[in-house]
C-alpha cells in the first residue's frame, strides 16, 4: 500500500477548528440515547458495543457568568470535565455534558452601568424597560465570545441542550421554587440588618462578603454621663485602680456611627461599671442621650470594657439591640452617604468624610483621646471590592437550616462523596452553622420576585404566573405592582443540575439524566453554589443532585499568587491556545492537576504538553511513513513476537492505570500513566526495537512488524484521546482504519470463536471521539515477557550510563563484556543480542565468566556489565577524565567537611545542615565510584 504522510511538523492551527466543527456538526457530542447521535459500535463484526455498561453519565458545567471571558480558572475546569466526559463517552456510557452561561446579575449589570456611564448616563436615564434591553444585547455580545472560547477549549458539551439561567424554562423553575418555599414557609420577608454595597446598591448575601486585613485605625473617645454624675473609682482584683469620673472611655474603629447609636453597653458583673447600669450618657455631636445597658455579649477584658451599641449598622449590637428593645436608628442612606437621621451638618457626607469631620468635632470638644493604628478584617463586596456596609432594609428571605439539615444527612448517608475528602470537614461546618439567606437584590438584571402588591387593599400576592387581578379585593392588574427588587443570582444556580434537564416539567432528559454524576468546580464557590445546589435537589426532587463532587485547587503562578490583573501575573488560555494549541493546554493542566493541591503554572509549562503531542505526532508520521510498500496482515496471537507481548502487556498495564485515575478523578495519575506509555514503552523502546525488523527482515517480516506497529498505535491513539482530542483525531482520520477492520473480521473467521483479546480489543471506522477506550484483558498480562524484557532494559540502561560516564556521544559504537550469573533471568540477553546492540548503540558484545582488564562496570539483576576500553575509548583521555573529576569532587568534600565542622552546623537551621550532609555523602560516594574506575583501568 502507498505511505500515509502526515504534514512534517506539528501545526495545530492546521486542524483543531476544523476537527471541532466536524465533532459538534457530526452530532458525536450528544448522548448515544439520543436517536440522531452516531452509532457506538465495534466495526469489526465482534458485536460488541463500544463500551460497558452504557450507564448514564452527566455533568453539568459550573455555567461561567455570561459577561465574563474565562480565565485560566476556566481552563483548568473546563478541561477536567472534557477529559472524564470523553473518558465516560468512549467506554459506552450514555454521556451528556450540559452547558450554559449564568446572567450574573450584580457583574452584568455592572458592565452595562459602566458602559452608560461613559456615554454620560445612568440606569435611571433610561428607565427599566429599555435598560434590560440594552443589558440582553450586552448578554448576546459576550456569549458569543465565550461560545467561541469553549469551542477553542475543545469542550465536547451537548450544544444542543445549552441552557442561560434566564431561559423560558429555568425561569419557571425559579417561580416554581420561589412560591413553592413561601408556600412552606421557607421563605419570608422582613426588616433586618444586611450586607450593603454602596457602589452596586444591593443586598449581598454573607458568603458574598470577603474579608481581607486593612489598615485602619481604632479611634478613643468620651461619651459624657447625662447630668454630670460620676461613677466612684474601683480597685480591681489584680491591685490597679479604675479612676471612675464623669465620663467613659470607648474605642471604636468606625467613629461616624456614633451618630446612629442607641446605647452603651457593659458586661453586667464588671465592677468598673455597676454603677453606670440603668443610667444615661450623652451622645456627643447629636443632643440625645442613650441609656448603658448590661449584656454578657462585652468583653470585659477587651477595649475599656464599654461598647457603642448601633444596632442598624453592625450585627452584634442589632443582637443587643433586640435583647434590650432599643430604638433602630439608620443614618445611611442606599449610596452609602448620610441621612437625614444624622444633625444637618453631615448628612449627604460619605462614611469616609463623615469620620474626618466627626473626629475634627469630637477633638474641639474635648471627647477625643487618641488614635491607635491597626490592621483589621474588612468586609469587601465580592464584585466591585466595595467596603460593604451593615445595613437596615426590608429584604426576602430563605431559611435554610431545615434545607441544610437534609443536604448534612445526605453527606452522612453516602449520597455524595467528595474528591479529595478533606472537603467533607468544610461542607459539615458550614451546613451546621448556616444563616439564613439574604436572597433579594436591588438590581434591575435578574429574576424579578414574583411577588404584587395591591394599590386598593394591601395585600400581597405570591404567584407562579403573573396575576391579572387582586384575588382578595378583585382589583384589576393596573392596581397590582411587582416587587422592584430581583433575585439572588445563586437562586437560579442552585437548580442548575435539574432545571437544565426541563424541571419543573417531567422531561424524558430529567428521567434519564438526573440525578447527575459528576460535578467538577473549584473550592472557592462550595459556600456559593455546591451546597446550595445539594439542598436544592434533595427539597424539589427528593435527591441528591450528583453523587461525586470533584474540587479542584485554583490556578496560581509559580510563586503560589492568585492569578489577578493587579499582579499582572494572569494566563489567558487562549493565548496559550495560539501559541502552543489547544491539547497543550489540556494535557499540561491534566497533567500538573494533583487531588487537594493548587496547580502552579506560568507560560513555559504549557511546553510539556505541546512536546507530548509532537512527540505523538511524530512517532505516528513514521509509522505511516512505513506503510509505503508494505501489505497490512490479518493478525493472529501467533503472529506476535516476544517484543510484540511485552507492549501489549505495556498498553494494558496503561489502560489500567488509565481508567482506574479517571474514575477516581486523579487526572495527574491517568496523564502520567499515558505519558510513561506512549513516550518511554512505545516511542524510546518499541518503536525503537521495531527497526530490527525493517532493517534486517524480509518482506513477509516488514510487512508483519508494520502491521503489529499500526494496531498498537490505533489502541494507543484511542488511549490518548480524553487528554489530547485533536491531534489523536486529527491522526486517526489518516489511519487506513478500514483495512485493519477487514483484517481483523479475516482473523476472527480463521480463529472461529476464539477471542483476540492480547491483539486489539475493537476497532471503530468512525471518529475518534466516539471509539471505544481501549479495555484491560488478562490475556494481555505476560509475567514471563515482562520479566524478561525488565532485565533487557536493565542492561541497555546500565550501557548507556557508562556510555555517559565516559562522555561518549551517542553515535559512539562501544565494545561490552556481559557477565550473567546462571539460571538468572538475565541469561534472556544471549538471545537478545542483536537488540541489545541495537537500543545500546554497541557494536561488539561478548559473554565472559571473569572481570575483563581495563573496563569499567556497572552491576544489575543477574549480570554485571562492563565497557570495554580499548575498543571503545582513549584509555589515557578516560583516565585524565576520572582524575580531574575526582580532584574537583575531593576539593568539594573538602569544602563541605570544613563547613559541618565549623559553626555553621551549631548555627544554621536543622534541615539546611541536614541538606548539606547530604551533598557531603553523595560526593563520598561519587569519589568511591571514581576511584573504583581509576583502579580498574
Amino acid at each position: 500500500m502507498k505511505g500515509i504522510e502526515l504534514e512534517k511538523a506539528y501545526n495545530p492551527v492546521d486542524f483543531e477548528d476544523r476537527i471541532y466543527t466536524q465533532w459538534k456538526e457530526g452530532g458525536y457530542f450528544k448522548p448515544k440515547s439520543d436517536a440522531d447521535s452516531p452509532v457506538h459500535e465495534c466495526s469489526c463484526g465482534c458485536g460488541k458495543s463500544s463500551g460497558a455498561e452504557g450507564q448514564p453519565f452527566t455533568v453539568v458545567i459550573p455555567p461561567p457568568n455570561v459577561t465574563g471571558v474565562l480565565h485560566m480558572g476556566h481552563g483548568l475546569n473546563n478541561t477536567l470535565q472534557d477529559i472524564v466526559v470523553r473518558y465516560h463517552r468512549m467506554k459506552g456510557d450514555d454521556t451528556l455534558w450540559v452547558p450554559g452561561t449564568d446572567h450574573a446579575g450584580i457583574a452584568t449589570q455592572n458592565v452595562v452601568e459602566r458602559r452608560l456611564k461613559a456615554e454620560g448616563l445612568s440606569r435611571r436615564d433610561l428607565g427599566r424597560e429599555k435598560f434590560l434591553e440594552r443589558t440582553w444585547a450586552v448578554k448576546k455580545e459576550h456569549h458569543e465570545i465565550i461560545t467561541r472560547q469553549q469551542h477553542k477549549l475543545g469542550n465536547s458539551v451537548d450544544w444542543s441542550r445549552e441552557r442561560f439561567t434566564m431561559d423560558e424554562g429555568l425561569s419557571k423553575a425559579v417561580r416554581e421554587v420561589f412560591v413553592t418555599l413561601y408556600e412552606r414557609g421557607l421563605i419570608y420577608r422582613g426588616n433586618y440588618l444586611v450586607n450593603w454595597c454602596t457602589s452596586c446598591g444591593t443586598a449581598l448575601a454573607d458568603d458574598e462578603v470577603e474579608h481581607s486585613d486593612t489598615a485602619g485605625a481604632m479611634y478613643h473617645i468620651y461619651y459624657e454621663i447625662e447630668g454630670g454624675a460620676s461613677i466612684p473609682a474601683v480597685t480591681l482584683e489584680d491591685g490597679t485602680v479604675f479612676p471612675g469620673g464623669n465620663k467613659i472611655e470607648i474605642a471604636t474603629t468606625r467613629p461616624e456611627t456614633l451618630l446612629g447609636d442607641t446605647a452603651v453597653a457593659v458586661h453586667p458583673e464588671d465592677p468598673r461599671y455597676k454603677e453606670l447600669i440603668g443610667k444615661r450618657v450623652i451622645l456627643p455631636l447629636t443632643g440625645r442621650t442613650i441609656p448603658v445597658v448590661a449584656d454578657a455579649y462585652v468583653e470585659r477584658a477587651f477595649g475599656t470594657g464599654v461598647v457603642k451599641i448601633t444596632p442598624a449598622h453592625d450585627p452584634n449590637d442589632w443582637e443587643v439591640a433586640k435583647r434590650h428593645n432599643l430604638e433602630i436608628i439608620n443614618i445611611l442612606n442606599p449610596d452609602g452617604t448620610l441621612n437625614a437621621a444624622c444633625p444637618e451638618k453631615y448628612r449627604g457626607m460619605s462614611c469616609k468624610e463623615a469620620r474626618k469631620v466627626v473626629i475634627a468635632d469630637l477633638e474641639a470638644a474635648g471627647l477625643f483621646k487618641e488614635e491607635e493604628k491597626i490592621n483589621h478584617a474588612v468586609g469587601h463586596c465580592y464584585r466591585c471590592n466595595t467596603v460593604v456596609e451593615p445595613y437596615l432594609s426590608d429584604q426576602w428571605f430563605v431559611k435554610m437550616k431545615p434545607l441544610a439539615d437534609k443536604a448534612l444527612a445526605a453527606w452522612k448517608n453516602g449520597e455524595i462523596v467528595f474528591y479529595p475528602r478533606k472537603w467533607e470537614n468544610t461542607y459539615s461546618h458550614w451546613m451546621e452553622n448556616i444563616r439564613d439567606w439574604c436572597i433579594s437584590r436591588q438590581l434591575w438584571w435578574g429574576h424579578r420576585i414574583p411577588v404584587w402588591y395591591c394599590k386598593d387593599c394591601g395585600e400581597m400576592i405570591v404567584s407562579r404566573t403573573d396575576p391579572d387581578a387582586c384575588p382578595k379585593c378583585g382589583a384589576s392588574a393596573e392596581k397590582l405592582h411587582q416587587d422592584p427588587d430581583v433575585l439572588d443570582t445563586w437562586f437560579s444556580s442552585w437548580l442548575w443540575p435539574f432545571s437544565t434537564l426541563g424541571w419543573p416539567e417531567q422531561t424524558a432528559d430529567l428521567a434519564t439524566f438526573y440525578p447527575t454524576t459528576a460535578l467538577v468546580t473549584a473550592y472557592d464557590i462550595i459556600f456559593f453554589w455546591v451546597s446550595r445546589m445539594i439542598m436544592a435537589g434533595l427539597e424539589f426532587t427528593g435527591k441528591a443532585p450528583f453523587r461525586d463532587i470533584y474540587i479542584h485547587g485554583l490556578v496560581r503562578d509559580k510563586q503560589g499568587r492568585k492569578m489577578s490583573k493587579s499582579l499582572g501575573n494572569g494566563l489567558d488560555p487562549l493565548e496559550i491556545i495560539d501559541e502552543y494549541g489547544s491539547d497543550a493546554l489540556k494535557f499540561t493542566l491534566g497533567f500538573m492537576c494533583a487531588q487537594g493541591q493548587d496547580v502552579l503554572v506560568d507560560k513555559e509549562s504549557f511546553k510539556l504538553g505541546s512536546r507530548f503531542a509532537n512527540k505523538i505526532w511524530n512517532a505516528s508520521r513514521y509509522i505511516l511513513g512505513n506503510l509505503e510498500g508494505r501489505e497490512l496482515l490479518p493478525l493472529t496471537q501467533n503472529d506476535l513476537t516476544e517484543l510484540d507481548l511485552w507492549i501489549y502487556g505495556r498498553l494494558d498495564e496503561a489502560a489500567r492505570n488509565a481508567r482506574s485515575a479517571l474514575e477516581g478523578y486523579r487526572y495527574n495519575d491517568g496523564a502520567q500513566a499515558l505519558y510513561e506509555f506512549f513516550w518511554n514503552d512505545f516511542c524510546d523502546w518499541y518503536v525503537e526495537a521495531t527497526k530490527l525488523s525493517f532493517r534486517h527482515g524480509d518482506e513477509k517480516e516488514k510487512n508483519r512488524a508494520i502491521s503489529v506497529l499500526l494496531n498498537v498505535l490505533e489502541e494507543s491513539l484511542r488511549l490518548l484521546h480524553p487528554y489530547l482530542p485533536f491531534v489523536t483525531e486529527e491522526i486517526y482520520s489518516k489511519l487506513p482504519v478500514a483495512q485493519l477492520v477487514e483484517n481483523r473480521k479475516t482473523a476472527i473467521a480463521a480463529l472461529g470463536e476464539k477471542p483476540l483479546q492480547v491483539l486489539s480489543s475493537s476497532l471503530y471506522t468512525g471518529m475518534l471521539v466516539a471509539a471505544p477506550y481501549p479495555v484491560p484483558a488478562e490475556d494481555r498480562q505476560n509475567q514471563t515477557v515482562a520479566r524478561r524484557f525488565a532485565v533487557l532494559q536493565d542492561v541497555i540502561r546500565s550501557v548507556r550510563a557508562l556510555r555517559a560516564e565516559c562522555g561518549l556521544s551517542p553515535d559512539t559504537k562501544l565494545s561490552i563484556a556481559l557477565q550473567i550469573t546462571p539460571d538468572s533471568p538475565a541469561e534472556v540477553c544471549r538471545e537478545k543480542v542483536d537488540l541489545i546492540q541495537l537500543l545500546a548503540g554497541v557494536a561488539n558484545i561478548e559473554f565472559t565468566d571473569t572481570k575483563p582488564q581495563r573496563a569499567i562496570g556497572a552491576v544489575g539483576a543477574g549480570f554485571e556489565a562492563f565497557l570495554l576500553v580499548e575498543g571503545s575509548i582513549n584509555l589515557d583521555q578516560l583516565l585524565a577524565r576520572f582524575k580531574k573529576e575526582l580532584a574537583n569532587e575531593q576539593a568539594f568534600a573538602d569544602k563541605v567537611s570544613a563547613k559541618l565542622a565549623g559553626k555553621f552546623a551549631q548555627n544554621a537551621p536543622a534541615e539546611v545542615v541536614a541538606a548539606e550532609r547530604e551533598k557531603l555523602e553523595n560526593t563520598k560516594r561519587r569519589i568511591e565510584k571514581l576511584t573504583s574506575y581509576i583502579e580498574s583501568l
